[in-house]
Order: structure tokens, then sequence, then C-alpha cells
């Protein structure tokens, strides 16, 4: 009897430990910073540290469209696929106000966790409200254990107006949509039109911010009118002269090539002005490491 009576208490005990403990990381009043950690024409980053568990980052890069993402940094990465459940916290001075459930998060091996730009924007939104983001999910290196992740929106309202000014000022274009150029030219010379102009003016601007312009090749080209070995040598002179301008904005001699096709390698017939101007072109391609 004293047997079975030590067996139940001791089930009981092994029951109660089972449950899972909540683990719980949040930056306390004093801890709680904002930094707008990356702020240019390219890309702007808001940064805030969870001590003990890693870095919220809200993200926005130059794009032709506005875009927003968001990425927990753990130094734990997962070691299994899992799923977070992401709750916005009501602050403590609004008593009686429900938890809001915002999304589920995909973790994934070996990756921090991220969410997109819609989803991204309503956590900006709650923080900005004094609402407190948080993001439960089992933890992958012990059956034991909860975790919860939580964002404080102490500190938050300063830097979220500083990123709303940097993203204000993104490039309304990114690499890609540069990367690959087709410049046109006026009959007979190395002039670009109007609109070639406006895209190697882009490309400038862009230029200035971004070092990590690997090489250019550059391939010029011209419509069948005059000889073929003048039409060689402007071809030549168009794409060098692009190259000068590639030179001018800090890019080192020998990563920019050069190429002349003259009236070789047509994309259009040369039987009308709008077919022949279609010719008329320098082909740049940029490329990063």
């Amino acid at each position: 009897m004293r047997a079975c009576t030590l067996l139940f208490s001791l089930l009981a005990s092994t029951s109660v430990l089972a449950q899972p403990q909540l683990r719980q990381y949040s930056a306390t009043i004093e801890q709680s910073a904002w930094q707008l950690s990356v702020a240019s024409p390219l890309q702007c980053s808001l940064e805030h540290q969870i001590p003990h568990f890693g870095r919220a980052i809200f993200r926005s890069v130059a794009n032709k469209s506005l875009n927003m993402d968001f990425e927990l940094m753990m130094q734990r990465l997962p070691d299994q696929y899992a799923l977070a459940e992401v709750v916005s916290m009501p602050p403590s001075w609004r008593p009686g106000v429900p938890a809001k459930k915002i999304a589920t998060m995909q973790l994934l091996k070996q990756f921090n966790g991220e969410l997109p730009k819609k989803t991204a924007w309503t956590l900006l939104s709650e923080l900005e409200q004094g609402f407190s983001p948080a993001f439960y999910f089992s933890d992958w290196y012990s059956p034991y254990d909860n975790v919860v992740a939580q964002l404080n929106p102490v500190q938050f309202v300063d830097s979220f107006n500083q990123f709303n000014q940097c993203i204000a000022g993104l490039l309304p274009y990114s690499f890609d949509d540069i990367a690959f150029t087709v410049l046109s030219y006026e009959t007979g010379g190395d002039k670009l039109t109007r609109e070639s102009e406006r895209r190697l003016e882009q490309i400038a601007q862009y230029l200035k911010y971004d070092p990590e312009i690997d090489y250019v090749e550059i391939q010029g080209y011209t419509d069948s009118y005059g000889g073929r070995w003048m039409n060689e040598q402007l071809s030549v002179k168009r794409a060098d002269k692009v190259k000068q301008f590639f030179v001018a904005a800090g890019l080192a001699q020998e990563r920019v090539q050069v190429e002349g096709f003259g009236e070789r390698r047509h994309v259009a017939p040369n039987d009308t002005a709008l077919e022949r101007r279609k010719n008329r072109r320098v082909v740049l391609q940029m490329a990063k490491p």
C-alpha cells in the first residue's frame, strides 16, 4: 500500500514537472532602445535589441513601390521547422483591452523568422500605440519550455519618426531596375536622347550610395547608315563615353569593359526612323559580388 502511494506521488510530481515552462525575453524599461541602424537612400533599418535573445529589425529598401519586411534575428537559430504566434499585448495603462493575434510566423531550420510587408506595418502601428508585439513558440531545443520574445515600445516613437523620414527619401528604383539598361542616341553622333540622359542620371544617383558595383559591361551599336568602319568607330566612341561616366563616378577603369559592334546585331530593321533609333544604342550591364 505504501509503495502504491509512493508511485502515485511520483507520477503526480512527474506530471507537474512535465508542464511546459515559459521562458521570457524582453528589454526592461531601462534597456529598451530603438535605433535607426541604417539610413541611406538605398535602405532604412530600424532595430530593437531583445537581451539574451537577439534583435528585431524592420527594413525598407529602394524600390519602385513602397516595401517593408520584418526579421527576428535569434542568437540560437531553430533546429527544426516550427510556428510562432505573433500577438500584440496591450500596455498596463489600458486595462481590459484584449491582446490581438496578428499573424503566424514560420520558423525554418537555421533561418531567422520573417514577416511580410502588411504584417510588418501592422507591428509598427501597434508599437506606435504603445502595444508590445510578442512571439510565442515551443522551444526546439527543450520539450519542457515555451518561449516568448517581446518588443518593448518604450523609446519607440522618436526613432519611428526618423525611420519614416528615411523611407520618404529612398530612391524610387533598385539595383535590379538599372542593372540592365539600354541607352538610345540621336542620329549620327554620341548625344543621348533626353530619356536616356534621365536614365543615366538615375544611375549616377544610385552609384553615389552603392560602393559594391563589381564591374560594368558596355556594348555600343549603330544603325546601318554610313560606312561600316565609321559605324564601328562610332559605336566604340559611344560606349567609351559611357565608360568615362562610370570612371568619373568612382569605378576603377579596369572594372569597366567596353566593346563596339557597329551596325552588327540589329534589334530592328533599318527601314524607318523609329526602327533605326532602336539600333542606335548602348547596352550596359552592371554586376555586384
